[in-house]
């Protein structure tokens, strides 16, 4: 009555009668009922206080407060029950600790709310589709339609306590059906097509993650949900969202059938790799033919490609296997113009990768053996550079890969007893300084130099030291004082020869 005649707050008013007409004709019909049936008995009363909206005769604020407690009760039983519902399929990740041991589901418990949850979920979604087309302006109800119906349907197998073959079939379901309502996101509009897709998301990582229980269900739901992906991703009104999460998830569900089919085999962890890459070399293969989705696509098969490298970690043989297959696939993408950049780069370093590994596996510790892949590579990379820019500095060029090979083996040098190394380390140094100086390129030059005045002090400093303790100990301070007289007395000239050498130098490319 308050509201009726109020002005301004009426809508409060109108809220707090709303509540209390909930209160006292729920309360003598919820007396002999289970708390979870009686919070159902006040949700059918609140949801009928949403008509008020269509009855012009009640004045505005008394339409909307009378909406907003309907809609207050209706929001705090949906938490409830989606919370509940939420307990109850969180429960299914138990099967991730044992996986394919063919368990039976554990009953609900029979002093739980039962099957309340679900239909209070279902009638807060019915009404929640009623206010969306009943204020066409607004996207929220249509999202709770949608994710409140999803949750009652997916879990109501669940609640029933159904075989689990049926609770599968359901659940697989609901799941493309959601998927279906996602891809026609034009149709239904953004807000309840995005919210399908985000439940069928849900949906598949839910039911695949109860697959794991058995190995029959787990190539099942996987093949079928992997085959639903790929037929989503292929259609082509759907918007490029949708499209694109469908072929992610089929590349990713191709990869862990990959993964299935070696456990089912019964071959080492290591083992399984392999044939996962099977998937990236797919999706490398089709290449334009994906379209829209070839991006995405591409995305997923260097996950399953991270996978493979993964599951090869622990056996080194193996894991060179998979980096050079690996690096077989980028390179073969790589072949195309779009994707050269972005996939010849990983070649490279999958090859060396694969090298590295290989070698380590067969015990070489011989510095050589892994810098020398680096620097031919390398330097054939710089070589070609040149050829097509001649204006290209040769640290740019040839820098890195002598640095690559030339660093490492000087400091090896200075702790090897023996005469091998210095000796081909300082012929290698002069042909790479000899051919700086003959092409006029300053990186050689600088770094060959460098590299053989190293080999040449390490194998003149014990000479030196030896000579050093024969003479008596005033004459290396005399000749010090004499280096140092006659390089003031020649000052100029010196620094005139430096400014020519830096001068020389700086013309190098």
């Amino acid at each position: 009555a308050v509201a009726w005649r109020a002005a301004r707050p009426g809508a409060v008013f109108a809220a707090a009668g709303g509540l209390a007409a909930v209160a006292a004709l729920g309360g003598p019909v919820t007396r002999e009922l289970r708390p979870s049936w009686a919070a159902v008995v006040y949700l059918v009363v609140a949801l009928a206080l949403l008509g008020a909206l269509r009855v012009p005769a009640l004045p505005a604020a008394v339409r909307r407060g009378l909406a907003w407690a309907g809609a207050g009760v209706a929001a705090l039983e949906a938490v409830s029950a989606s919370a509940w519902v939420v307990t109850v399929l969180a429960g299914r990740l138990r099967v991730l600790a044992q996986v394919w041991s063919a368990t039976t589901p554990a009953p609900a418990a029979p002093d739980g709310p039962g099957a309340a949850p679900v239909v209070a979920l279902l009638l807060t979604a019915g009404a929640a589709w009623w206010l969306a087309r009943a204020l066409p302006g607004r996207r929220e109800p249509g999202v709770a339609a949608v994710a409140l119906a999803w949750a009652a349907l997916f879990a109501g197998p669940v609640v029933l306590g159904l075989p689990a073959g049926a609770v599968f079939a359901a659940q697989l379901a609901v799941t493309l059906a959601a998927g279906a309502l996602a891809l026609r996101s034009a149709a239904v509009g953004a807000g309840p097509g995005i919210a399908a897709g985000v439940c069928a998301l849900g949906g598949a990582l839910s039911v695949s993650v109860a697959a794991l229980d058995g190995r029959l269900a787990t190539f099942a739901v996987f093949g079928l949900l992997g085959a639903a992906c790929a037929a989503a991703a292929a259609y082509g009104p759907a918007p490029a969202w949708a499209r694109a999460g469908a072929a992610a998830l089929a590349v990713a569900y191709a990869a862990l059938l990959s993964v299935a089919l070696g456990a089912l085999l019964e071959r080492p962890v290591a083992w399984w790799a392999p044939p996962v890459l099977a998937v990236p070399a797919a999706v490398a293969a089709l290449g334009p033919r994906l379209g829209a989705v070839r991006v995405p696509a591409e995305a997923a098969a260097a996950g399953a490609g991270l996978l493979a490298v993964a599951l090869a970690t622990g056996d080194a043989p193996v894991l060179a296997l998979v980096l050079a297959l690996a690096g077989v696939v980028c390179a073969g993408a790589a072949v195309r113009p779009e994707r050269r950049s972005a996939a010849g780069w990983p070649a490279g370093v999958l090859f060396l990768a694969a090298t590295w590994v290989r070698l380590a596996a067969s015990g070489v510790t011989v510095p050589e053996a892994y810098t020398l892949p680096v620097t031919a590579a390398a330097l054939a990379v710089g070589f070609v550079r040149r050829r097509r820019d001649p204006g290209a500095a040769s640290w740019t060029a040839y820098g890195p890969g002598l640095a690559a090979t030339l660093l490492p083996s000087t400091l090896a040098v200075w702790g090897d007893p023996h005469w091998a190394r210095p000796l081909l380390l300082g012929a290698g140094a002069l042909a790479v300084t000899l051919a700086g100086a003959r092409g006029r390129l300053r990186a050689p030059l600088l770094l060959g130099g460098a590299t053989l005045a190293a080999v040449a002090l390490h194998e003149l400093t014990p000479y030196v030291v030896q000579v050093v303790d024969a003479l008596p100990r005033w004459l290396p301070p005399a000749l010090a004082g004499v280096l140092l007289l006659a390089v003031g007395a020649t000052y100029e000239k010196r620094l005139r020869d430096a400014r020519r050498l830096r001068d020389a130098i700086g013309r190098l490319t």
